[in-house]
């Protein structure tokens, strides 16, 4: 039997009137930009040397712009790594960051600055956000995360969508499963599920749908560019995807995972939770081999769905005619352990966790598809956007524009700073530097072999120190 899925679409517009100085800012030459979040996404992708994932819609897009090999984001997790993203500054450490700023813009709206995307509406973009952009997709609070009431970006999109379909309300979608599944409690919800179905089967399939036809909207209003967020949910947990992007993977042989002991001594080891939490059959990645290698699978089942997905927003992207004048980025918010350090997860202060994907396609990359190597980090978006498309980017905005790297992939870059509640660390060129709330110190060193699983910080002490202080002093300033 057919079932028609009805879409539930939470649809909120902040319009604030624009001034007919803004409005004359707004020109069909200024480039529009198209920003694809992805969730939980290593740079486990056939573009950054995987041989064992499809990814052929990424790989794409990056041969036609400039992959960044070591971008690092500001925490590993989504919250307050998408609060860096959407302010282009150091924040809060918790998955409620955003809306604790929304909170201050409502007490006192002067003490707070315009977010990235209320920037660029600032400066005559329509600002539309589908998915899963801020931490909450929809943008909303409230027990189901659809209260109008409480809005988790405000003043920043002209459209905030979430279509939940069957998946009833924006909870539902985030942590659904096959044919509107919603998990009630994690311990009853399969880790993993390969379900046979179209796109629309699971959650993204909904609201990169709705991606499309904003599409075609904004494209259609030829006297004001746009700023588009897609936000893809997946490869976010439960591991969900249509059973064709899982097939490919059943025979496939997997590389060993790296480094998969449990670390000694005090690191940002933690127990996995968020992933044991869900049903896993009894069986625990890391003492069954067979059982870790099925996570792996279908983690990268999910990673090609999520793909597939991306190849459809720039199919219709090009397909507007807007392709050639169009910003088009792609960001992971976090990396992801699978069963790196004995992880499977993210949350800690490892490099797993904390290196993710970023592409940039534009007329400005010189050598497009040549990789940087460069050390970047997430805040610096903003500026760097702002640059491309010639506006002025704000005082407070930490970041550093990316401009040099796109002119030149062996450009220098620079530290890149991350944080997660007790600890925060530093990462330059050669070394990480962790530094634990209580003084106690973790240095790698990844010229060597053993990479983040030998502390090298007591025979460093000068070293740990300079790092200390820098890191200190890039984290004081942001605040």
């Amino acid at each position: 039997m057919i079932r028609f899925l009805t879409l539930v679409l939470v649809a909120f517009a902040f319009v604030l009137p624009r001034s007919a100085c803004k409005a004359e800012i707004a020109s069909t030459q200024r480039p529009n930009v198209l920003l694809i979040c992805v969730d939980d996404l290593r740079p486990e992708l056939a573009c950054y040397g995987a041989s064992h994932i499809d990814s052929p819609n990424i790989d794409r897009l990056a041969s036609q712009g400039r992959l960044f090999q070591r971008h690092y984001v500001q925490a590993p997790t989504c919250g307050a790594s998408r609060y860096a993203l959407l302010t282009g500054t150091y924040g809060p450490a918790g998955n409620e960051a955003l809306f604790s700023r929304a909170k201050q813009l409502s007490q006192s709206p002067d003490s707070v600055n315009p977010s990235m995307p209320a920037w660029f509406r600032d400066h005559g973009y329509t600002t539309v956000s589908v998915g899963k952009v801020s931490h909450h997709p929809g943008g909303r609070g409230g027990q189901l995360w659809n209260d109008d009431s409480i809005l988790e970006m405000p003043h920043s999109w002209d459209r905030h969508l979430l279509p939940a379909g069957p998946w009833k309300h924006p909870m539902g979608w985030m942590h659904g499963l096959a044919d509107g599944e919603i998990r009630k409690s994690a311990g009853e919800m399969d880790v993993y599920q390969s379900a046979d179905g179209d796109d629309e089967t699971y959650p993204d399939g909904i609201s990169v749908n709705e991606s499309l036809r904003q599409l075609d909207l904004l494209a259609s209003d030829g006297d004001q560019p746009f700023f588009l967020a897609v936000g893809i949910l997946r490869p976010h947990l439960p591991f969900g995807a249509p059973a064709k992007y899982m097939r490919p993977y059943v025979d496939r042989v997997f590389p060993p995972t790296p480094h998969p002991a449990k670390p000694e001594g005090k690191t940002t080891w933690h127990g996995s939770g968020e992933f044991m939490k869900y049903n896993r059959w009894g069986q625990d990645p890391n003492t069954d081999a067979s059982f870790a290698m099925k996570v792996r699978k279908h983690y990268a089942a999910c990673v090609t769905y999520a793909d597939a997905q991306v190849g459809r927003v720039l199919d219709k992207l090009e397909s507007t005619g807007a392709s050639d004048n169009t910003v088009v980025v792609l960001w992971g918010d976090h990396g992801w352990h699978l069963g790196e350090h004995a992880i499977w997860g993210k949350h800690s202060l490892f490099e797993e966790s904390l290196r993710s994907p970023l592409i940039i396609r534009s007329s400005n990359v010189h050598r497009p598809g040549v990789p940087a190597d460069a050390v970047v980090e997430t805040i610096d978006l903003f500026p760097t956007l702002c640059e491309l498309v010639g506006i002025d980017a704000p005082d407070y905005a930490e970041g550093i524009s990316l401009q040099a790297s796109l002119r030149n992939p062996s450009a220098q870059g620079h530290v890149a700073v991350s944080y997660h509640h007790k600890a925060s660390t530093i990462r330059t060129d050669r070394y990480r530097l962790v530094v634990h709330q209580d003084g106690f110190h973790e240095l790698y060193d990844h010229e060597h072999p053993a990479k983040e699983t030998i502390n090298v910080a007591t025979a460093n002490p000068k070293l740990v120190t300079e790092l200390s202080e820098l890191l200190g002093d890039r984290l004081e300033k942001s605040r």
